[in-house]
């Protein structure tokens, strides 16, 4: 089989690249190595920066959000008994950031992918990226158990952390840069209205908490947990109960509870590859890096790879310039380092680390200063909403 761009992942990254290319008239496959079910049933995140917002209105894959996604003008900072707004539409000119799970992201972004007749080709999972620093990459897959072979210009890599286009490449050519952190969120989903109509981040003595939501009606909620935790430690009352010891008190009067629709621990990590770019071989989303969800950047930052790398096809396409190709791997990871250091520095300045009581109120002095300085609070937000694309053209 032989293609144009040969995709391996139907995960957002995987899916926005090929819709834009449909768009500018590119052809790609996707090979993605679980069912379509498996891959729509996923808990994810569900915050999207202005920017990501803004593709998929570019792209023409937005109904379903705009009419089901909640606008959020700010989220709010809860320490030391006291909770603190940061208007993110004020303080960054009129950016604010759109509450629509990745479930539902993925969902609508197949369901567009199959309207317009392109290919995707579910349980077929890659093995291998063969001759990636030729013109006819190949792309090896199984398929009903037989092996198969894509040939395609270029191979997108949006396969993950733990996916095939990465492996692909001899270790010396990689450069890895990675930090575990000492504990997980444990997160429950519920069918109850939220605490609150924004995100609350709360930094407590006993650990972080967050109050997050899906819609009007199903709210996401997560406490730090140990490493070596595990679901079956946790009845939905001990969670709730957590919970409330962590929040202020007002809100945690609010609290409705009920039972768990789902319940789950992550790991929490930074993760970067460098380069993002090895011949005709492309690496996007999670393949080339992984965050923390403290500051809600992994979808945000697999929609920023796809802007810069459909962008560079586009260019090579219709035009035939191959500078942006060149330039990917750059672009790419100038912004992806920046919210690797916000998220870095949102973790641990919300978290706890240790028992050391010094670094707790280290924590609680910070959270006084920014939220009472104009810059602090515009620091904030400017990370929060996500910062802006370059140039790139």
């Amino acid at each position: 089989m032989r293609t144009q761009v040969g995709i391996i992942g139907s995960g957002p990254a995987g899916l926005m690249l090929a819709q834009i290319l449909h768009n500018h008239g590119i052809e790609s496959v996707i090979l993605e190595r679980q069912s379509r079910a498996y891959v729509e049933a996923r808990i994810r995140a569900g915050v999207l920066e202005q920017g990501t917002v803004n593709m998929l209105r570019e792209m023409g894959v937005h109904k379903r959000m705009d009419a089901e996604g909640l606008v959020h003008d700010g989220f709010a900072l809860a320490f030391d008994g006291r909770t603190e707004r940061i208007n993110m539409r004020e303080l960054t000119g009129g950016s604010t950031v759109m509450v629509y799970g990745q479930t539902e992201v993925t969902k609508d972004l197949i369901d567009a992918r199959l309207s317009a007749g392109g290919m995707l080709k579910y349980s077929a999972p890659a093995v291998a990226v063969e001759d990636y620093d030729s013109a006819r990459p190949r792309i090896i897959y199984e398929e009903n158990g037989q092996r198969q072979e894509l040939i395609c210009d270029f191979v997108a890599g949006c396969d993950g952390y733990h996916g095939v286009s990465r492996q692909s490449v001899p270790a010396d050519k990689l450069t890895l840069f990675e930090k575990v952190y000492p504990f997980g969120w444990l997160g429950i989903l519920s069918d109850t209205p939220p605490v609150d109509e924004e995100l609350i981040y709360a930094n407590h003595q006993r650990g972080f908490a967050l109050c997050s939501m899906r819609s009007h009606t199903r709210s996401r909620y997560y406490v730090q947990c140990s490493l070596d935790d595990k679901v079956e430690n946790w009845s939905d009352d001990a969670f709730w109960d957590e919970l409330r010891r962590r929040l202020p008190p007002e809100t945690a009067a609010k609290l409705i509870t009920g039972p768990r629709l789902e319940m789950s621990i992550a790991p929490l990590r930074s993760f970067v590859a460098e380069p993002l770019r090895f011949g005709n071989l492309f690496l996007a989303g999670d393949a080339a890096h992984i965050v923390p969800p403290t500051g809600a950047k992994g979808l945000n930052l697999a929609a920023a790879d796809v802007y810069y790398l459909s962008r560079a096809f586009i260019a090579h396409y219709g035009e035939g310039r191959t500078g942006l190709l060149a330039r990917y791997s750059d672009a790419c990871l100038r912004r992806v380092w920046k919210a690797i250091r916000f998220s870095w520095w949102f973790t641990s300045l919300m978290h706890k680390f240790d028992d050391d009581s010094l670094n707790h109120r280290l924590q609680l002095a910070e959270l006084d200063y920014l939220t009472s300085s104009v810059a602090g609070r515009t620091t904030m937000a400017e990370n929060y909403v996500g910062l802006p694309f370059e140039r790139f053209e």
